[in-house]
C-alpha cells in the first residue's frame, strides 16, 4: 500500500513528517537543551509496517478511538454490532479502522497538511456515512496543532484522536519510565479487567493514578492496583479538569530530564488516555532499525471516554446530520535549560 508522506520544516529546522496512511505522525524532530534535533515519536520506515500494527503508532484511529464493550451499542432504539478485535471488545474502530486506510491528502501551505477520509454507511458496523478531515499545522514555535472535523448523513458515534507515542530523549533511546508526567486531572475512570469503564469516575488522590503533581511514569507503575494490574502498566482514561465543550484546556505535561525536552498537550476533548507502551515488544522494526521494547514510549491520547456509547452519563459521542464534530489537540514542544 503506497502512502504519501509530507515533511513540514520550520525556519529553525525542526520538522514533522506526516503520512496519508492513517493520517499519521511519522516523525517529530525537535531540539534538546543543546539544540540537537532528534525524532521523539516511534514509527516505521516502511509504509507496510503501519498496516495493522499492534501499537497503532502515530495514526488516527476511528470511527471510534478506544474500546466499545462487546462491540455493541444502541442508538435511537436500534442495536449495532461491531467487529470484536481486542479480547471481548471492539477497539479503535475495528481491524479496518481509519488507522489502516489511505486518506486523501493535500498540502495547504508550507506548514500545513489536510487529510480527508470518507467512511461508508455500515463500514465496520457503524451507521451513517461519515466525512472526516484531520488537519495538521506545524508552527515556528514547534507546536503541532491537530484539528478534526466530521459530518454525517445519519446518526452515528464518533471519537477521534491521534495515537502517537513519545520518547522525548529520542524514539530509540530506551525506557520512558524516567520521564515525569503531570496531568490536569483529579479523576480517572476505573475499568474491568478488559479495560471497559465500570461506571463513575473516581478521585486519583491517594492512588498510583495521581499525576496532579508531576512524578516519574515509573514511580508507581508496579504498584498492586487494579488499573495497573489489568494493563501491565498505565492504560487508563483521566477526566480533564475544567473541561468545557469547545474550549482548549491543559491536559498533560511531559518532561525528559536527560534531553531537557518538554511536551505540553492541550485539547478541547474531555479525556486523556495515557498508555505507557506496555505491549510494544514484538511490534514492527522501528525507524533506522530501532527495536521498540515495552515502556519505551508513552501515548497521550486526547479523546472522549472509552465505551461512551454505552454510558449515557458520559459526554456524548453522538453525531447527527447537520452537526459538525470539531475537536483540537495541540502538542507544544519546548526545552528547559
Amino acid at each position: 500500500m503506497k502512502a504519501t508522506r509530507y515533511t513540514l520544516t520550520n525556519a529553525s529546522g525542526a520538522s514533522v513528517t506526516l503520512s496519508s496512511l492513517g493520517a499519521a505522525i511519522v516523525s517529530i524532530n525537535v531540539p534538546d537543551r543543546d539544540g540537537k534535533l532528534d525524532d521523539v515519536v516511534i514509527g516505521y520506515d516502511n509504509d507496510d509496517a503501519y498496516i495493522g500494527d499492534g501499537p497503532c503508532a502515530g495514526k488516527c484511529p476511528g470511527r471510534y478511538a478506544n474500546r466499545i464493550a462487546k462491540g455493541r451499542f444502541t442508538l435511537d432504539g436500534k442495536e449495532y454490532a461491531l467487529p470484536i478485535n481486542n479480547g471481548p471488545n471492539h477497539l479503535h474502530g475495528g481491524p479496518e479502522g481509519f488507522q489502516n486506510r489511505i486518506w486523501e491528502s493535500r498540502q495547504i501551505g508550507p506548514l500545513s497538511v489536510e487529510f480527508l477520509y470518507f467512511a461508508e454507511d455500515g463500514e465496520m458496523g457503524y451507521p451513517g456515512a461519515l466525512k472526516v478531515v484531520a488537519r495538521y499545522d506545524w508552527s515556528e514555535d514547534n507546536e503541532l496543532r491537530l484539528t478534526f472535523t466530521a459530518q454525517c448523513d445519519a446518526p452515528t458515534h464518533v471519537n477521534l484522536t491521534n495515537h502517537a507515542y513519545f520518547n522525548l530523549d529520542g524514539h530509540g533511546s530506551g525506557s520512558v519510565l524516567g520521564h515525569t508526567l503531570k496531568l490536569n486531572a483529579s479523576e480517572y475512570l476505573p475499568t474491568d479487567d478488559t479495560l471497559i469503564p465500570t461506571g463513575e469516575s473516581e478521585a486519583v488522590a491517594g492512588t498510583p493514578m495521581d499525576f496532579i503533581n508531576a512524578k516519574p511514569l515509573g514511580r508507581d507503575i508496579k504498584a498492586d492496583f487494579p488499573a495497573l494490574n489489568y494493563g501491565k502498566g498505565y492504560d487508563a482514561c483521566w477526566l480533564i479538569d475544567g473541561y468545557t465543550e469547545g474550549q482548549l484546556q491543559d491536559a498533560a505535561e511531559l518532561h525528559a530530564e536527560k534531553s531537557g525536552r518538554v511536551l505540553k498537550v492541550c485539547t478541547t476533548q474531555p479525556g486523556i488516555q495515557v498508555y505507557t507502551g506496555n505491549w510494544l515488544e514484538g511490534c514492527p522494526t522501528g525507524k533506522g532499525g530501532a527495536v521498540y521494547h515495552d515502556y519505551c514510549a508513552v501515548a497521550l491520547e486526547c479523546q472522549h471516554f472509552p465505551d461512551s456509547p454505552n454510558h449515557p452519563d458520559y459526554p456524548s459521542t453522538v453525531l447527527r446530520p447537520g452537526e459538525v464534530f470539531s475537536q483540537a489537540i495541540i502538542f507544544a514542544f519546548s526545552v528547559e535549560k
